[in-house]
This record gives C-alpha cells, sequence and structure tokens, in this order.
C-alpha cells in the first residue's frame, strides 16, 4: 500500500460525538441536598436512565395512568417497607405485585417485627418453615377469603389490616388495604414454607393466585399512554406473568401501548430483560434494565420521584 499522503480525513467539529461535556457529573460539595446530588449525577448511561424513570412515574401520577410495583421478597427483607408504604400512601403506586415469599416476610414483620429464618440451621432437623402462626395465619386467610369470592391478595390484605398485629405499619398489603390499591399475589405451588404445612389448600390458593391474574390483567389497561410498570427483583414469577396478563389485555381488545418498562436487580437476568424491558415494549414506549442494589437504588429512585412530585 502506498499513496499514504491520500488518506482521508475530516474535521471532528463535523463529527456526531456521543459523549458531551454538559453531560458531566458536577463535582461533590460538602452539605448538598438530595435534590443537588441527584441533579449533579452524570446524564449518561444508567444515571440518564433512572432519571427516565422516575420521570415516568412522575408524568403517570399527574396523569393518574396507573404504575405497578412488582417485586420478589428479597426486596422486602433489604429493609424498604417503609419506602414502598409511602409511595402506596401518596397513591404513587397504583397497583402491587408480589410472590408467595413476599407475602410471608411481610406477614410475619406485620407480627413480630422481624423474619428471615436461617435455612441452613434449620434444614439439618427439618424445621426449616414450619413456625406455626406464619402458615396458620396466611392459609386461613387464604382460605376465608377465597371463600368469600376474593384473590389471594385481597384475602390476606383483608385480614393482616384488621387483625390487631403489632408492627402492622411495616406491612404492605396493610398499606394498600388502608390506601384502596389492588395486591395481586402469584404463587408457584411447593416453593413457600407455608406450603408444607397441613393448613394449606392448595385449591384455595391457586384459585386465589387465578383472580389475582385477571385482576392484574384489567390493572394493566390502565398503562396506556403513559403508565409504568416496575419490576424490583423478581427473576422468574413476575417478568412471566406480566407478558401473559399483558398478552391477555391486549387479546381482550385493550390497547397498551406508549408505557415505560423498568427491570431493577443486582445481576442480568434473561427473562426481566426480555418480559419487561424488551418485548412489552418493541413496538412503542421505553423499556429500561437497571442493575444495583435494592437497598440503595430503591430509596434514590422514590425520593427523585418524591422530590419531583
Amino acid at each position: 500500500m502506498r499513496n499514504w499522503d491520500k488518506v482521508k480525513t475530516y474535521s471532528i467539529k463535523k463529527r456526531l460525538s456521543k459523549v458531551k461535556s454538559g453531560d458531566f457529573a458536577s463535582i461533590p460539595v460538602k452539605g448538598k441536598s438530595f435534590k443537588g446530588f441527584y441533579t449533579s449525577l452524570p446524564n449518561i448511561l444508567k444515571a440518564a436512565d433512572i432519571r427516565q424513570v422516575s420521570q415516568a412515574v412522575i408524568k403517570a401520577y399527574h396523569k393518574k395512568r396507573a404504575v405497578i410495583f412488582m417485586c420478589g421478597a428479597h426486596v422486602i427483607k433489604c429493609g424498604l417497607n417503609p419506602v414502598i408504604n409511602e409511595l402506596i400512601r401518596r397513591k404513587i403506586i397504583t397497583c402491587l405485585c408480589i410472590n408467595g415469599a413476599g407475602l410471608i416476610h411481610d406477614f410475619e414483620l406485620a407480627f413480630l417485627g422481624k423474619t428471615s429464618e436461617d435455612v441452613a440451621a434449620s434444614l439439618k432437623n427439618g424445621s426449616f418453615g414450619m413456625g406455626r402462626e406464619t402458615a396458620e395465619f396466611i392459609n386461613l386467610a387464604v382460605k376465608d377469603g377465597v371463600n368469600k369470592g376474593l384473590g389471594l391478595g385481597e384475602s390476606v390484605s383483608n385480614k393482616i389490616y384488621s387483625a390487631k398485629l403489632p408492627f402492622k405499619k411495616l406491612s404492605l398489603l396493610s398499606q394498600a388495604e388502608e390506601s384502596h390499591i389492588p395486591v395481586c399475589v402469584f404463587v408457584a405451588i411447593g416453593t413457600d414454607i407455608i406450603h408444607q404445612h397441613p393448613s394449606f389448600d392448595a385449591a384455595a390458593a391457586g384459585l386465589g393466585s387465578s383472580r389475582d391474574f385477571r385482576k392484574l390483567s384489567m390493572e394493566i389497561a390502565r398503562l396506556n399512554n403513559g403508565g409504568v410498570v416496575l419490576n424490583f427483583g423478581s427473576a422468574v414469577i413476575m417478568p412471566e406473568v406480566f407478558l401473559k396478563a399483558l398478552n391477555l389485555c391486549r387479546n381482550l381488545g385493550n390497547r397498551v401501548e406508549n408505557f415505560t418498562s423498568a427491570n431493577f436487580d443486582m445481576i442480568y437476568h434473561y427473562r426481566p430483560q426480555q418480559n419487561i424491558v424488551a418485548r412489552p415494549t418493541q413496538s412503542s414506549g421505553k423499556g429500561h434494565y437497571i442493575i444495583g442494589h435494592h437497598e440503595i437504588m430503591l430509596p434514590m429512585l422514590a425520593q427523585a420521584i418524591v422530590e419531583g412530585i
């Protein structure tokens, strides 16, 4: 190869540059407020994403669109119930979805103010998950509520709200009941400790969870044109349930487009990426996947939303 002097160049002033100094972070300053800190983050990559998600929730709140909050049980064990409860109390979250383990930890917090046993130690002698009060309260609440025509979530939220539990203010289900927002609980038989107990009625649990699935399908219709769905820490159950409920909602003739979805988790998972972020918003709307510890990311997001509203 010769004629090096014929290599073509151009001015970088004419080139598209993806990173701009105007999007850079601000310097740390002592005594900065949360709003000052939040706005000091760079407007790049995931810092830009979390801004977009918080703004989407703020807009949904003002437009009275649905903000569906789904989470795995680990989020509850991270000590985040007070944060989620405040978003429920303010009517920012309009529908709460949890799995069976979330139901268990939520009740135990209301009953004892503590939860999460040492699985490894209890497994050795077969006592893992055999706590009497947890199983009896939830299983009997499900039987009673489902027999009255309620879904699984409403059955237990009613019971927790009406019971004299010393730490009831910590309960997500109690706050949802007080704030009159729907609670949907999705169970897989055999995954939860209360399924080991004689008081467990699989038929009632299945029917109640099925009613919650249909309830979620109706709530999803309110996502259209500006709603938000948030999934924190559920890698399988919530992504799978949400995708089918969305499909059912559309199958029944509802227009569900132009909404924001966001998955928050500590690592990357295939199902949330496909079923929460990519597929539901492939024709319109916007999906986000943000990785970080729940005990940091959720309070940050919630504070940004509250500041914005």
